[in-house]
């Protein structure tokens, strides 16, 4: 057993703890009849992208212009939004989805398995055309390429959110990222903010920090960058090394607090995460959870996922980062996104068993 496994088990159990006995089962009817038992009382909003990832693994990836053999095409579901709300979900949080998914047969396909992990599904609009889709390849060492076509999740707008309301302002907190069009994470970000719900932003695909609009950074709580995003958000250098341990993070607290986020959380991959808060000023490195990677894909959605769910149970950011690391290293250990997403019990064990 690693170490930090027994700090981890805790932490499971205090999510476990959270959740009340029983609460009803989610509205939308693609859901089995107990997939809503135990669910925490305070709701994560989720707004984004849904789309179906169609899946191959290769030897190694291909260059520009060659062509690789591959293994058989797999259809899965994904998009980030999706992804993050089937993990929150998964763990136990009380989640409701909202976006759009077309006309085609994958709309049934990501709602039927949205339904499967527990998420509410009914505020989620049906719209004319391709649902989103991905075409990932993956290779033998968990790396992956992914290109994403929008589909339905482009249809999502503004006025959208105005209609949704009473339901995403009845959340604690909201998940972003920006899949979908930057008006309508924008108008999210406002409303939720305005209502006292805590909005965490994943700032991926990534959007330079000159670019994001200045009333979604103002309703902005929290940001979720990986290292890369942030060195670019801060036009800084990365280490020559590779090592980010080393790097200065109170000049990256102080960085990112003058943009505009006084709280982030920064994804070291291999080397674990970093918590900058301004208003405390400290940046806490969060060890990671290591494993043998089978495929990354859907890894950071996993994490922002635990981290809404951690913060919905009332969790400070710090312990969501700790019981993030853990769950994301688990979704790692298996194909796919929300298809490698384990619930509380599993990872327990999976964590008891190492």
């Amino acid at each position: 057993m690693p170490a930090n496994a027994p700090e981890l088990i805790a932490l499971l159990d205090r999510l476990t703890a959270a959740t009340p006995a029983a609460s009803a089962t989610p509205t939308n009817a693609a859901a089995p009849a107990n997939a809503a038992a135990g669910k925490p009382s305070a709701p994560v909003a989720v707004i984004g992208s849904m789309n179906a990832d169609y899946t191959v693994v290769t030897e190694r990836l291909p260059r520009p212009g060659e062509t690789v053999t591959a293994g058989p095409l797999r259809v899965l579901p994904g998009g980030k939004s999706g992804n993050q709300a089937a993990s929150a979900a998964r763990l136990g949080a009380d989640v409701r989805m909202f976006g759009a998914v077309g006309s085609d047969a994958n709309a049934d396909f990501l709602l039927g398995e949205l339904g499967k992990a527990g998420v509410d599904t009914c505020n989620v609009l049906r719209a004319q055309g391709a649902s989103g889709t991905t075409v990932i390849t993956v290779d033998a060492h968990g790396e992956n390429t992914i290109v994403y076509s929008p589909g339905s999740n482009a249809l999502v707008s503004a006025d959208y959110v105005v209609s949704r309301r009473d339901a995403l302002a009845g959340a604690r907190v909201l998940g972003l990222c920006l899949e979908s069009p930057i008006d309508t994470v924008t108008a999210a970000a406002r409303l939720c903010h305005d209502a006292g719900v805590t909005v965490l932003l994943n700032n991926s695909p990534f959007v330079p920090a000159h670019d994001l609009p200045a009333d979604l950074v103002a309703a902005t709580d929290i940001l979720l960058v990986n290292e890369h995003e942030m060195a670019m958000m801060l036009d800084v250098e990365e280490p020559a090394n590779g090592r980010w341990i080393a790097f200065d993070w109170q000049e990256a607290l102080a960085g990112m607090a003058a943009l505009g986020f006084p709280r982030a959380i920064v994804t070291l991959g291999a080397e674990g995460s970093v918590v900058l808060d301004a208003d405390s000023g400290v940046a806490s490195h969060i060890d990671p959870v290591t494993v043998d990677a089978v495929d990354t894909t859907g890894c950071g959605d996993a994490f922002m996922g635990t981290v809404l769910a951690g913060l919905a149970a009332g969790f400070d950011l710090r312990d969501a980062v700790r019981l993030a690391s853990a769950v994301s290293a688990y979704a790692a250990t298996g194909q796919g996104a929300q298809a490698s997403y384990g619930s509380a019990d599993r990872i327990r064990d999976w964590l008891v068993a190492r």
